[in-house]
């Protein structure tokens, strides 16, 4: 039986797929980092679990994370994503996604991609980490200090040190598999 990080769950498929699949690979694509930046804020004083198994609703809520769609959301598509039953209807953090994707386009057009803004804060190569055990992966670091304060600065919001490093991880900015994990020597030769 394959090895993997101690958070993710024998017993569930879905968070093993997530694991396995995506979860620490490096990722380039402006649309996939602006879904990844929606959720993360999603998630803050949830679990990921929960999000995780609303992601598909939040991909058809959100036009599956266009940014150009999102920006323009007006009070009438909030009002409609407060009674989604299928998403976190927290009002703070749908009025977030609404800001975070004008923001996100004015990162866009400033640095010509979101993906070449936000790289710039691991030195545009995925940091790797050796970490032996989950209890010695920090919740935040230098860098997530750095992202998240240069984020509020631009107008982001649900954006927390500790949101950015697990965006950071999730996007694959940081390899934080454990070095037990099957997957820490598979993103290692990436």
């Amino acid at each position: 039986m394959m090895k993997r990080c101690g958070w993710v769950p024998a017993n569930d498929p879905l968070y093993q797929r997530y694991h396995d699949e995506e979860w620490g690979v490096p990722v380039h694509d402006d649309q996939r980092l602006f879904e990844f930046l929606i959720l993360e804020g999603a998630q803050a004083g949830l679990s990921w679990a929960t999000i995780l198994k609303k992601r598909e609703n939040y991909r058809q809520a959100f036009d599956y994370f266009d940014p150009q769609l999102v920006a323009r959301y007006d009070e009438k598509k909030i009002a409609a994503l407060l009674e989604n039953p299928g998403i976190v209807r927290n009002r703070l953090k749908i009025y977030a996604a609404v800001g975070n994707a004008r923001a996100f386009l004015e990162a866009q057009r400033e640095f010509g991609s979101f993906d070449r803004y936000i790289w710039q804060f691991v030195g545009g190569m995925p940091k790797v980490n050796a970490w032996p055990a989950l209890r010695d992966i920090p919740a935040r670091t230098a860098e997530s200090d750095a992202m998240s304060k240069d984020l509020k600065k631009r107008g982001f919001k649900f954006i927390g040190s500790t949101i950015c490093y697990a965006f950071m991880q999730a996007a694959g900015l940081v390899n934080d598999h454990t070095t037990d994990c099957f997957r820490y020597h598979e993103m290692e030769a990436q």
